[in-house]
Protein backbone atom coordinates (compact mmCIF):
# COMPACT_ATOMS: atom_id res chain seq x y z
CA UNK A 1 0.00 0.00 0.00
CA UNK A 2 0.93 3.66 -0.83
CA UNK A 3 1.09 6.55 0.68
CA UNK A 4 0.27 9.51 -1.74
CA UNK A 5 2.37 12.68 -1.36
CA UNK A 6 -0.02 15.66 -3.41
CA UNK A 7 2.49 17.88 -3.04
CA UNK A 8 5.14 20.99 -5.45
CA UNK A 9 7.97 19.55 -7.60
CA UNK A 10 10.74 22.31 -8.44
CA UNK A 11 13.81 22.68 -9.18
CA UNK A 12 15.23 25.05 -6.33
CA UNK A 13 18.25 27.49 -6.84
CA UNK A 14 19.56 28.04 -3.74
CA UNK A 15 22.53 30.67 -2.96
CA UNK A 16 24.31 31.60 0.10
CA UNK A 17 24.45 35.01 1.27
CA UNK A 18 28.20 35.22 3.35
CA UNK A 19 26.76 37.69 5.85
CA UNK A 20 23.29 38.32 7.62
CA UNK A 21 20.63 39.81 6.38
CA UNK A 22 19.88 42.17 9.49
CA UNK A 23 23.32 43.36 8.93
CA UNK A 24 21.78 44.74 5.62
CA UNK A 25 18.27 45.40 5.91
CA UNK A 26 17.67 48.40 8.18
CA UNK A 27 14.06 48.47 9.88
CA UNK A 28 14.03 52.38 9.87
CA UNK A 29 13.67 52.06 5.84
CA UNK A 30 11.95 48.87 5.41
CA UNK A 31 9.13 50.94 3.22
CA UNK A 32 11.67 51.59 0.61
CA UNK A 33 13.31 48.74 0.84
CA UNK A 34 16.18 48.01 -1.64
CA UNK A 35 19.11 45.43 -1.35
CA UNK A 36 21.27 43.41 -3.04
CA UNK A 37 23.02 40.24 -2.31
CA UNK A 38 26.18 38.87 -3.56
CA UNK A 39 25.90 35.55 -3.64
CA UNK A 40 29.18 34.06 -5.08
CA UNK A 41 27.60 30.50 -3.96
CA UNK A 42 24.74 28.93 -6.27
CA UNK A 43 23.27 25.53 -6.88
CA UNK A 44 20.64 24.01 -8.94
CA UNK A 45 18.64 21.20 -6.61
CA UNK A 46 15.83 18.89 -6.93
CA UNK A 47 12.99 20.28 -4.67
CA UNK A 48 9.58 20.56 -4.29
CA UNK A 49 7.53 19.23 -1.04
CA UNK A 50 6.30 16.27 -3.19
CA UNK A 51 9.36 15.13 -4.80
CA UNK A 52 11.58 16.10 -0.92
CA UNK A 53 8.80 13.87 1.22
CA UNK A 54 8.55 11.29 -0.86
CA UNK A 55 13.03 10.94 -1.09
CA UNK A 56 12.77 10.87 2.36
CA UNK A 57 9.85 8.24 2.60
CA UNK A 58 11.97 5.85 0.57
CA UNK A 59 14.82 6.17 2.55
CA UNK A 60 12.91 5.08 5.21
CA UNK A 61 11.68 2.27 3.53
CA UNK A 62 8.15 3.71 3.14
CA UNK A 63 6.24 3.26 -0.38
CA UNK A 64 5.41 6.68 -1.80
CA UNK A 65 3.57 7.95 -4.98
CA UNK A 66 4.09 11.24 -6.06
CA UNK A 67 0.96 13.29 -7.37
CA UNK A 68 2.07 16.33 -8.66
CA UNK A 69 2.96 18.67 -11.83
CA UNK A 70 6.46 19.06 -13.93
CA UNK A 71 6.45 22.01 -17.05
CA UNK A 72 7.99 21.67 -20.26
CA UNK A 73 11.60 21.98 -18.31
CA UNK A 74 10.38 18.26 -16.65
CA UNK A 75 12.46 15.93 -18.09
CA UNK A 76 15.34 16.13 -16.04
CA UNK A 77 12.91 15.70 -12.59
CA UNK A 78 10.97 12.84 -14.41
CA UNK A 79 14.95 11.22 -15.37
CA UNK A 80 15.49 11.56 -11.62
CA UNK A 81 12.71 9.93 -10.53
CA UNK A 82 13.64 6.97 -12.71
CA UNK A 83 16.46 6.38 -11.65
CA UNK A 84 15.51 6.66 -7.84
CA UNK A 85 12.82 3.83 -8.60
CA UNK A 86 9.72 6.53 -7.93
CA UNK A 87 6.49 5.79 -9.90
CA UNK A 88 5.76 8.85 -12.11
CA UNK A 89 2.44 7.57 -13.03
CA UNK A 90 0.85 10.44 -11.17
CA UNK A 91 3.21 13.23 -12.06
CA UNK A 92 1.31 15.51 -15.03
CA UNK A 93 3.61 17.50 -17.37
CA UNK A 94 1.43 20.49 -18.40
CA UNK A 95 2.19 21.98 -21.67
CA UNK A 96 3.27 25.75 -22.10
CA UNK A 97 4.70 25.76 -18.49
CA UNK A 98 7.78 25.99 -16.37
CA UNK A 99 8.00 23.68 -13.74
CA UNK A 100 7.74 25.18 -10.59
CA UNK A 101 10.80 27.15 -9.26
CA UNK A 102 12.45 28.69 -6.22
CA UNK A 103 15.50 31.20 -5.94
CA UNK A 104 16.42 30.42 -1.87
CA UNK A 105 19.04 32.96 -0.51
CA UNK A 106 20.18 31.40 2.82
CA UNK A 107 22.71 34.02 5.20
CA UNK A 108 24.45 32.50 8.14
CA UNK A 109 22.20 32.67 10.30
CA UNK A 110 20.02 30.24 8.09
CA UNK A 111 17.52 32.46 7.91
CA UNK A 112 15.92 32.09 4.03
CA UNK A 113 14.39 34.85 1.39
CA UNK A 114 12.73 33.06 -1.08
CA UNK A 115 10.76 33.88 -4.54
CA UNK A 116 8.78 31.26 -5.87
CA UNK A 117 7.50 31.06 -8.97
CA UNK A 118 4.33 28.41 -9.00
CA UNK A 119 4.44 27.71 -13.12
CA UNK A 120 2.66 24.19 -13.85
CA UNK A 121 2.13 24.09 -9.94
CA UNK A 122 -0.84 25.97 -10.80
CA UNK A 123 -2.45 23.36 -12.53
CA UNK A 124 -2.39 20.58 -9.72
CA UNK A 125 -6.21 20.07 -9.73
CA UNK A 126 -5.49 18.42 -13.17
CA UNK A 127 -4.51 15.52 -10.78
CA UNK A 128 -7.18 13.53 -8.65
CA UNK A 129 -6.88 11.54 -5.59
CA UNK A 130 -9.51 8.91 -6.86
CA UNK A 131 -7.05 8.05 -9.89
CA UNK A 132 -4.39 6.55 -7.58
CA UNK A 133 -4.81 2.88 -6.29
CA UNK A 134 -3.82 1.10 -3.31
CA UNK A 135 -3.36 4.18 -0.96
CA UNK A 136 -3.48 3.79 2.51
CA UNK A 137 -2.26 7.10 3.59
CA UNK A 138 -1.72 10.57 2.17
CA UNK A 139 -0.85 14.09 2.66
CA UNK A 140 -1.73 17.78 0.81
CA UNK A 141 1.76 19.31 0.82
CA UNK A 142 2.22 22.97 -0.85
CA UNK A 143 0.37 23.08 -4.47
CA UNK A 144 -1.75 25.46 -6.13
CA UNK A 145 -4.67 26.70 -4.48
CA UNK A 146 -7.22 24.62 -6.36
CA UNK A 147 -5.66 21.22 -6.11
CA UNK A 148 -4.84 22.04 -2.77
CA UNK A 149 -8.20 22.02 -2.01
CA UNK A 150 -9.74 19.28 -4.39
CA UNK A 151 -6.63 17.11 -2.72
CA UNK A 152 -7.70 17.49 1.00
CA UNK A 153 -11.81 16.80 -0.27
CA UNK A 154 -10.60 14.22 -2.22
CA UNK A 155 -8.88 12.33 0.37
CA UNK A 156 -12.02 12.93 3.11
CA UNK A 157 -14.45 11.38 0.16
CA UNK A 158 -12.33 8.40 -0.52
CA UNK A 159 -11.75 7.61 3.25
CA UNK A 160 -8.30 7.87 3.16
CA UNK A 161 -6.52 9.00 6.58
CA UNK A 162 -4.05 12.31 5.47
CA UNK A 163 -1.78 15.26 6.60
CA UNK A 164 -2.50 18.57 6.00
CA UNK A 165 0.82 20.22 5.73
CA UNK A 166 0.22 24.43 4.04
CA UNK A 167 3.75 25.43 4.83
CA UNK A 168 4.00 28.56 2.50
CA UNK A 169 0.67 27.74 0.93
CA UNK A 170 -0.78 28.97 4.04
CA UNK A 171 -1.33 32.51 3.29
CA UNK A 172 -3.58 31.59 0.28
CA UNK A 173 -6.11 30.39 2.53
CA UNK A 174 -8.47 32.60 4.62
CA UNK A 175 -10.01 31.36 7.94
CA UNK A 176 -12.81 29.57 7.30
CA UNK A 177 -10.69 27.73 4.07
CA UNK A 178 -8.77 27.14 6.98
CA UNK A 179 -11.16 25.45 9.03
CA UNK A 180 -12.39 23.09 6.37
CA UNK A 181 -9.12 21.80 5.85
CA UNK A 182 -8.13 20.83 9.66
CA UNK A 183 -12.06 19.53 9.43
CA UNK A 184 -11.37 17.04 6.65
CA UNK A 185 -7.63 16.40 7.28
CA UNK A 186 -6.60 12.88 10.10
CA UNK A 187 -3.24 15.52 11.19
CA UNK A 188 -1.64 18.64 10.21
CA UNK A 189 1.50 19.69 10.57
CA UNK A 190 3.05 23.08 10.80
CA UNK A 191 6.20 25.21 11.69
CA UNK A 192 5.66 27.72 14.63
CA UNK A 193 5.44 30.56 12.18
CA UNK A 194 2.25 29.04 10.21
CA UNK A 195 0.99 27.66 13.96
CA UNK A 196 0.90 31.59 14.98
CA UNK A 197 -0.75 32.32 11.39
CA UNK A 198 -3.50 29.42 11.32
CA UNK A 199 -4.31 31.13 15.04
CA UNK A 200 -4.70 34.33 13.79
CA UNK A 201 -6.57 33.78 10.53
CA UNK A 202 -8.92 31.67 12.73
CA UNK A 203 -9.63 32.78 15.60
CA UNK A 204 -8.86 29.65 16.84
CA UNK A 205 -6.33 28.62 20.16
CA UNK A 206 -3.67 25.54 18.99
CA UNK A 207 -5.13 23.61 21.73
CA UNK A 208 -8.94 23.94 19.98
CA UNK A 209 -7.39 23.59 16.55
CA UNK A 210 -5.83 20.42 17.71
CA UNK A 211 -9.17 18.93 18.87
CA UNK A 212 -10.18 19.21 15.40
CA UNK A 213 -7.84 16.69 14.14
CA UNK A 214 -6.11 13.35 15.20
CA UNK A 215 -2.66 14.98 15.88
CA UNK A 216 -1.46 18.94 15.37
CA UNK A 217 2.28 18.71 15.10
CA UNK A 218 4.34 22.11 15.71
CA UNK A 219 8.33 22.42 14.93
CA UNK A 220 10.26 24.43 16.69
CA UNK A 221 13.39 24.25 14.64
CA UNK A 222 16.80 23.69 17.19
CA UNK A 223 13.53 23.64 19.89
CA UNK A 224 12.64 20.30 18.87
CA UNK A 225 8.47 19.96 17.99
CA UNK A 226 5.42 19.45 20.26
CA UNK A 227 2.60 16.92 19.21
CA UNK A 228 -0.90 17.74 20.31
CA UNK A 229 -2.65 13.98 20.16
CA UNK A 230 -5.27 12.25 22.31
CA UNK A 231 -5.64 14.85 24.59
CA UNK A 232 -1.91 15.42 25.66
CA UNK A 233 0.70 17.23 24.94
CA UNK A 234 4.35 15.55 23.46
CA UNK A 235 7.28 17.69 23.43
CA UNK A 236 10.02 15.90 20.92
CA UNK A 237 13.77 16.98 21.53
CA UNK A 238 15.46 17.81 18.22
CA UNK A 239 18.56 16.12 17.11
CA UNK A 240 22.10 17.13 17.04
CA UNK A 241 22.80 16.77 13.58
CA UNK A 242 26.47 16.31 12.12
CA UNK A 243 26.59 19.92 11.00
CA UNK A 244 24.17 22.41 9.96
CA UNK A 245 24.73 22.64 6.30
CA UNK A 246 21.74 23.23 4.76
CA UNK A 247 17.95 24.07 6.24
CA UNK A 248 16.62 23.61 2.62
CA UNK A 249 13.81 20.54 3.09
CA UNK A 250 14.45 20.08 6.78
CA UNK A 251 10.61 20.46 7.06
CA UNK A 252 9.94 17.73 4.31
CA UNK A 253 12.07 15.25 5.90
CA UNK A 254 10.28 15.39 9.25
CA UNK A 255 7.19 15.00 7.55
CA UNK A 256 8.57 11.86 5.83
CA UNK A 257 9.91 10.66 9.28
CA UNK A 258 5.42 11.29 10.69
CA UNK A 259 4.33 9.84 7.87
CA UNK A 260 6.55 6.40 7.96
CA UNK A 261 5.61 6.26 11.40
CA UNK A 262 1.49 6.76 11.34
CA UNK A 263 1.78 4.32 8.26
CA UNK A 264 3.70 1.60 10.75
CA UNK A 265 0.86 2.43 13.67
CA UNK A 266 4.02 3.97 15.81
CA UNK A 267 3.03 5.78 19.23
CA UNK A 268 2.91 9.50 18.35
CA UNK A 269 6.12 10.09 20.67
CA UNK A 270 8.06 7.43 18.12
CA UNK A 271 7.08 9.16 15.39
CA UNK A 272 8.20 12.55 16.19
CA UNK A 273 11.83 11.19 17.45
CA UNK A 274 12.15 9.47 14.06
CA UNK A 275 11.06 12.65 12.38
CA UNK A 276 13.48 14.71 14.40
CA UNK A 277 16.23 12.34 13.54
CA UNK A 278 15.49 12.70 9.18
CA UNK A 279 15.46 16.54 10.07
CA UNK A 280 18.67 16.39 11.33
CA UNK A 281 20.58 13.89 8.58
CA UNK A 282 19.15 16.43 5.75
CA UNK A 283 20.13 19.91 7.38
CA UNK A 284 23.88 18.01 7.25
CA UNK A 285 23.57 17.96 3.54
CA UNK A 286 22.99 20.62 1.15
CA UNK A 287 19.91 20.94 -0.96
CA UNK A 288 16.61 18.54 -0.54
CA UNK A 289 17.54 15.51 -2.10
CA UNK A 290 21.33 15.19 -1.63
CA UNK A 291 21.22 13.17 1.71
CA UNK A 292 21.80 9.47 0.90
CA UNK A 293 21.87 7.33 4.23
CA UNK A 294 20.63 3.77 4.44
CA UNK A 295 17.73 2.46 6.52
CA UNK A 296 19.81 0.63 8.77
CA UNK A 297 21.80 4.02 9.47
CA UNK A 298 18.91 5.99 10.33
CA UNK A 299 17.80 3.29 12.62
CA UNK A 300 21.47 3.06 14.27
CA UNK A 301 21.01 7.48 14.30
CA UNK A 302 17.42 7.05 16.31
CA UNK A 303 19.07 4.18 18.62
CA UNK A 304 22.19 6.58 19.43
CA UNK A 305 19.97 9.74 20.53
CA UNK A 306 16.84 7.70 22.24
CA UNK A 307 18.58 4.56 23.55
CA UNK A 308 16.29 2.34 22.17
CA UNK A 309 15.64 0.77 18.76
CA UNK A 310 12.44 1.85 15.91
CA UNK A 311 13.69 -1.42 14.17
Amino acid sequence: MHTLICGSMAYDTIMVFGDRFKNHILPEQIHILNVAFLVPEMRREFGGCAGNIAYNLQLLGGSPLIMATLGDDGGPYLRRLGELGLPASHVLQVAGTFTAQAFITTDLDDNQITAFHPGAMNHAHRNRVEQARDVELGIVAPDGREGMVRHARGFHEAGIPFMFDPGQGLPMFDGKELLEFMDLADYAALNDYEAKLLQERTGQSLEKLAGRVQALVVTLGERGSVIYAEGQRWDIPSVKPEAVVDPTGCGDAYRAGLLYGIAQGYDWPTCGRLASVMGAIKIARRGGQNHRPSRAEIGEGYFSHFGHRVW
